[in-house]
């Protein structure tokens, strides 16, 4: 979901498919918490188990992340296995690849009758100046040892040059949210259910409950990308990013899916005669200075780019110890599970995470579940997760002691934000294009930091633990689950 000028590619093509919200008292076997990649692939699993499942989307089936991303599936993730095998060791990153090659040929099976632009490339992770060269090289190494077929390349079929470059063969490129509607459709019917606008407010028990309706379940997945409950400490492992894509119409888009080691990375994929280019991440709530610009800037030095058609974005979580979290909500719970920390690689860590769940929840052994669970302790990683807290607890107390922009809004320009002092709180204005203002508290509704404007996409960003809000404070991303109190703009 995001506010900028142009949606997603995958979800302005296409016009809207309304499903029913949840409304009254319903039974079923289990509830699945979110319509995105992995709830939608989890659902059908289990469906196709023999349960009766019903899916609870808050908006719209992939409107999430699930339909705001670069549409690649594939097991050669950037630098992802040289990571893990520094934090984790080799036996981690040969499971994170066992899963990972299995997610490839899952949603290849589950494509199968499905219109969704489903086509085979090769993953690249290249070297876009000689510095990153020792990346390649060690991401090389560490594919090899975990066994996928990778090799050695400078031919990349990129408009500039390539320093050194890892290559994995017949990776997937598709159109997620086509793909996703399909699974939709599997699902629905047969005694199971997908609810559209259907925001889950609270879990209790074995109770999800929505604004307009209540479903009893045996067991319930939470598949909301970040976990939503007040539960878990979730929010203390996990670190939240925001990275930045374009579609661009040029007259010789790439095929392959690739990906830069440095920082800025570029990723980059197509579809159709469009270029897509994804980059220019940064921390939830940080400051970011015109990212779209600087990827048209280097989609323009590099193609004939005839017309930049699309501007999305999406957010991701990362674990502390840089592996996904899938399993029990809380340790020795049986009926509430969940998955999280997919690294900006959802299309394939989601896939994978929903045939765990799938095994979880049917109390089918499964060789990976201890190395995903979200209960793990990585003593490596503790640094990491200290100095992460640090810096949220320096953001709620040094946001609160900094001054306030402006005492009216009086001149504040059109399509601009500012903070307002407002007794001993602060509001935050926004002007429309219009020139209608729109005021709201600034604490955000989760654990209570303040949240800051980013005028990329024209939202209210929370720099603690992720949560987003539009100019209204509804909220866009959890783990809040409550808007942001309107203020009268001054």
């Amino acid at each position: 979901m995001t506010t900028t000028a142009d949606q997603s590619l995958w979800l302005a093509a296409l016009p809207p498919a309304p499903r029913p919200p949840l409304t009254g008292e319903h039974t079923y076997d289990v509830a699945v918490v979110g319509g995105g990649i992995t709830g939608l692939t989890t659902a059908l699993l289990l469906k196709r188990r023999g349960l009766r499942v019903v899916v609870l989307e808050a908006a719209q089936i992939a409107s999430g992340v699930s339909g705001n991303n670069t549409a690649k599936v594939t097991a050669l993730q950037s630098t992802v296995y040289s990571q893990i095998r520094s934090r984790h060791g080799l036996a981690a990153a040969t499971d994170y690849a066992t899963a990972s090659l299995a997610a490839v040929a899952q949603v290849a099976t589950l494509a199968e009758g499905i219109d969704c632009d489903l086509r085979r490339s090769p993953a690249i992770t290249y070297a876009f100046t000689e510095a990153e060269v020792r990346d390649v090289d060690n991401e090389l190494v560490a594919a090899r040892q975990v066994g996928l077929p990778v090799r050695a390349t400078t031919d990349v079929g990129l408009p500039f040059e390539v320093h050194a470059a890892v290559r994995l063969d017949d990776q997937l490129k598709l159109h997620p949210v086509k793909y996703l509607r399909g699974l939709a459709d599997q699902i629905d019917g047969d005694g199971s259910l997908v609810c559209e606008n259907s925001r889950v407010l609270d879990v209790s028990g074995n109770r999800v409950s929505t604004s307009d309706g209540h479903v009893d379940a045996e067991k319930i997945v939470m598949a909301t990308h970040y976990p939503t409950l007040d539960r878990g400490v979730y929010f203390a492992r996990l670190e939240l990013t925001r990275a930045y894509c374009i579609a661009a119409r040029v007259s010789s888009p790439p095929e392959a899916l690739a990906i830069s080691t440095g920082s800025p990375s570029w990723s980059i994929s197509a579809h159709e005669d469009k270029l897509i280019l994804a980059g220019q991440s940064h921390p939830t709530g940080k400051t970011v200075v015109e990212p779209f610009r600087r990827l048209e800037d280097f989609a323009r030095e590099h193609w004939q780019v005839e017309e930049v058609t699309h501007r999305w974005s999406a957010q991701d979580p990362t674990a502390y110890d840089h592996l996904p979290m899938i399993g029990s909500y809380t340790p020795g719970n049986t009926t509430v599970f969940t998955a999280t920390g997919y690294m900006k690689w959802g299309l394939t860590s989601g896939t994978f995470a929903a045939a765990l769940l799938a095994d979880l929840v049917t109390g089918k052994p499964n060789a990976l579940a201890e190395r995903f669970s979200p209960h793990r302790v990585s003593l490596k990683s503790v640094p990491t997760l200290l100095r992460k807290n640090a810096e949220v607890a320096a953001e709620m107390v040094g946001d609160r002691v900094m001054p306030a922009d402006a005492t009216s809004s009086e001149d504040l320009l059109p399509g601009h934000a500012h903070v307002i002092r407002d007794g001993l709180g602060k509001t935050g204005v926004y002007r429309d294009e219009s020139g209608k203002l729109h005021g709201v508290s600034m604490r955000c509704t989760h654990l209570g930091c303040l949240v800051r404007f980013n005028a990329a996409e024209r939202s209210w960003d929370c720099p603690c633990h992720g949560s987003r809000f539009d100019v209204d404070g509804e909220v866009l991303e959890g783990p809040a689950t409550k808007p942001l109190p309107r203020k009268e703009p001054r």
